[in-house]
């Protein structure tokens, strides 16, 4: 008897195939003489739509609201049906006699598997391969070492759990906006809390009043001292007059020196990645979107084998993965790192608490190196700086302690105390592998004392004051999100709970916030694609929909610890502390209420946003919008769907103010404009780029615009996106 295994994705079954000898091509299989080895393409098999359930809600009416089937149908997915008939063709195959799971290690994955298995109603015996990379030793290890598949059980309720809440939730509460408000308009747990965050972050910063503030300086025995209220310790004063009075006396006396301390201190490499953290620093350092980050460490795990599991919430590895670090530091030890891993490779290996436990280690370690030989040249640019990130933080937390000596200073000045700091590097330490590049974040900060070169000074020393500054500024009101913060505030939303309930606040730090690390990309992504929000630089606006939507959602929906308490819940299913139709009935209940507060709402929803063009389809107005990437013209009607590309952002620079151009799309050829009045037409800008030697050819050019258009024109892929297609409104 054979044994089939099903993996995620094809590349992932490639991989298996070969550490496992299977070589012989069948339709949707690779085969060999123990092993027969065939993939999904993600989800084969997803939740029925309503109308699958009754033909009365093909018509989206409130009058059918709530939607309760007694039990959740599934539907092999359209799209991918073939190989959904590929795989149930080898699950009903006589010599198979087990199946092993081979989708990705995690609650998605396994509900990837467990679906197709449930539509099949194949009922064979299952064992699960559970890795954290797809090398072959790693793959060869989890073959020789494969779970009882029914260890997994409860990991699978929870997802059946979390995919039938959200349809209930989503689909009823979608449904019953868009029918009530005769707008597309959807919520969801994680989207509308999300959507809340920006629209209260923007609140702060419209409600906020900048206020003048003050400091002074003195340059007194090579030494810039700052002045430091006694009571405060502030560095800076509201009150000009005061101000001005101590930098006349201060300015006119001198200064004797109060204070001079020295400690020896150390600074410790920040821990590895998790994914949430890879996508923020990618962003501030890149502008990599959250989604892009992710594709591109999707490739470099799958394809090139080179990091491990992406969608990991740890930032620990555990003490079994530690006797494989000299292994992953040879196979990353090339290019610009064989210097700093041949070091580490050479000695006895030093772990610590800061990045070694077990306890800290959910169902992946942290982002690390795999032990695959590495060849940088086969990867895009783009992959170089993922894994250059990875890899640098991997080799850091292996070096030992930055040290060095602090020095703080204090001296009096007309019954003022001023201050001075500096520091002297005694061992570079982890600092070396970023090679001077690392600066620490509060250093950045506008009240804090800045490190200078300090002279050597004592004690009871007086300093004769050779000038007084006094140095102004004004506070500032809380920035906008950007990518990079939106990631960081919804991994940790407990500054925007209403009340600080301890437990809620306790909730929301062990389930890691809003959503997961596998969906906040997504998450993003959709809220670009639906137009609630738009991007104006790297800074993050919420639309006038997305206002309008917040006014009308039920006040529960918008609140972070929803999604917090939902997560808790589905841990405890996984971890077999509740049971799943115990959460679900609650999810049911709660669904009722939320479409029961939409029918008897008062609000209104109006498009502000529309134009007086013309669907050339349908006739009904076209809709003004800002997608992520450009400006487009898209139907009010959903079901019609159309929309066009007007204009387009891109990285060609104004030869006159250097500020990013748009390209319209309109007119016989595309033109490049700037805010600043500059125009240039496409054919133009290539021949002033080729006389400047830019090297950009026409070929370039339209590959570039023919991957954007692309990108325009594909769907929003979600949940709800094909539901509402669907609407049919009086």
């Amino acid at each position: 008897m054979k044994s089939l295994v099903i993996a995620e994705k094809p590349s992932v079954a490639r991989d298996i195939a070969r550490v496992l000898h299977c070589s012989q091509k069948g339709n949707g299989t690779l085969e060999g003489k123990d092993y027969v080895v065939t993939w999904a393409l993600g989800h084969l098999v997803t939740l029925a739509d309503p109308e699958e359930y009754d033909k009365k809600y093909t018509k989206w009416e409130l009058s059918t609201l709530p939607m309760m089937p007694e039990k959740m149908k599934l539907v092999v997915i359209r799209q991918t049906s073939k190989q959904y008939n590929a795989v149930k063709t080898q699950l009903y195959r006589k010599d198979i006699g087990e199946i092993i799971i081979a989708t990705d290690a995690g609650r998605e994955g396994e509900l990837v598997a467990r679906w197709i298995l449930a539509k099949a109603d194949c009922h064979k015996p299952i064992k699960r391969l559970w890795i954290s990379s797809v090398t072959d030793k790693a793959i060869r290890d989890g073959f020789a070492h494969l779970k009882n598949g029914h260890d997994y059980d409860d990991l699978y309720r929870a997802a059946q759990a979390r995919a039938e809440a959200d349809w209930l939730v989503g689909m009823n509460g979608t449904r019953a906006l868009t029918c009530k408000y005769n707008a597309q308009l959807s919520c969801g747990r994680v989207q509308t809390p999300t959507l809340a965050m920006i629209a209260r972050r923007e609140q702060e910063i419209r409600g906020f009043k900048p206020e003048d503030y003050y400091g002074i300086t003195l340059q007194a025995g090579n030494v810039r001292w700052t002045w430091r209220d006694g009571k405060s310790g502030s560095l800076r004063t509201f009150k000009k007059e005061r101000a001005q009075e101590i930098q006349t006396k201060a300015g006119k006396s001198s200064l004797t020196i109060t204070k001079v301390s020295r400690k020896p201190k150390k600074t410790y490499a920040p821990g590895l990645y998790d994914l949430t953290t890879l996508q923020r620093e990618a962003n501030q350092k890149y502008g990599f979107s959250a989604k892009e980050t992710l594709n591109i460490m999707q490739r470099l795990y799958e394809n090139h084998k080179v990091l491990t599991y992406p969608r990991t919430d740890s930032r620990y590895i555990g003490k079994d993965v530690v006797p494989t670090i000299k292994e992953r530091l040879q196979a990353c030890g090339t290019g610009p790192y064989r210097k700093l891993a041949g070091v580490l490779a050479n000695k006895p290996i030093q772990t610590s608490a800061g990045f070694v436990d077990d306890k800290k280690v959910s169902d992946h370690h942290a982002i690390i190196p795999t032990e695959q030989f590495v060849q940088l040249d086969h990867m895009t640019n783009e992959e170089r700086k993922i894994y250059d990130m990875v890899v640098r933080r991997f080799l850091s937390v292996l070096y030992p302690p930055a040290v060095y000596e602090q020095v703080n200073m204090e001296g009096t000045a007309a019954g003022e105390t001023f201050a001075a700091s500096g520091r002297i590097v005694k061992s570079a330490g982890w600092r070396e592998v970023y090679e001077g590049g690392w600066q620490d974040e509060e250093e950045e900060s506008g009240d804090k004392l800045k490190d200078q070169k300090l002279p050597e000074l004592t004690e009871g020393q007086i300093l004769t004051v050779e000038g007084a500054a006094l140095t102004t500024g004004k506070t500032k009101p809380p920035a906008r999100f950007t990518e990079a913060t939106l990631l960081g505030a919804m991994e940790n939303p407990i500054h925007f709970m209403e009340n600080h309930d301890k437990k809620a606040v306790k909730t929301l730090g062990e389930t890691g916030g809003l959503g997961t690390v596998a969906t906040r990309a997504d998450i993003i992504e959709k809220l670009f694609n639906s137009f609630m929000m738009e991007k104006r630089g790297n800074e993050i606006y919420i639309t006038s929909k997305a206002k309008q939507l917040l006014e009308l959602v039920p006040e529960e929906l918008k609140k972070p610890e929803l999604t917090a308490d939902w997560e808790m819940k589905l841990s405890d299913i996984a971890n077999g502390k509740l049971r799943q139709d115990k959460f679900l009935t609650g999810i049911r209940e709660y669904a009722c209420e939320i479409v029961n507060e939409i029918k008897s709402g008062q609000g209104t929803f109006r498009h502000d946003n529309m134009t007086n063009k013309k669907c050339p389809n349908c006739g009904k107005h076209l809709l003004a919008v800002n997608g992520k990437n450009a400006k487009m013209l898209v139907c009010e009607d959903r079901e019609c769907g159309y929309r066009e590309t007007v204009s387009r952002a891109t990285n060609a620079r104004c030869p006159k103010c250097h500020k990013r151009m748009e390209m319209l799309l309109k007119g016989k050829e595309e033109t490049f404009v700037c805010q600043c009045g500059y125009k240039e037409k496409l054919s133009s800008f290539q021949a002033r780029r080729a006389k400047e030697g830019a090297g950009v050819n026409k070929r370039d050019v339209q590959r570039y615009l023919k991957k954007q258009q692309k990108e325009a024109n594909e769907p929003v892929n979600n949940a709800f996106a094909q539901a509402l297609s669907g609407i049919k409104l009086d």
